[in-house]
């Protein structure tokens, strides 16, 4: 998988989530960027994101993501099997 199409399929999970068809990711995004991202939020991102990419994060994955980019090259990273 790319990293656009990887792109691409966060960017739908962020619109679902935060049921806005117009938000645009950026890698540099954080939590202090988008209204209403608050821990629940950061569950159900986590959890759509494994299910839409059949991988699962450990802790210390998701202790270490602090920007949109950091969860994508995490995704990018667990697809080419590291």
């Amino acid at each position: 998988m790319t990293p656009d199409e990887i792109d691409a399929r966060l960017t739908d999970i962020f619109r679902e989530v935060f049921d806005d068809p117009a938000l645009v990711l950026r890698p540099e995004m954080t939590a202090r960027d988008v209204a209403g991202w608050d821990s629940g939020r950061m569950v159900d991102i986590l959890m759509a994101t494994e299910e839409a990419f059949g991988i699962t994060f450990t802790t210390r994955e998701v202790d270490a993501l602090a920007r949109v980019g950091d969860l994508a090259e995490t995704v990018a990273r667990k697809l080419a099997g590291g």
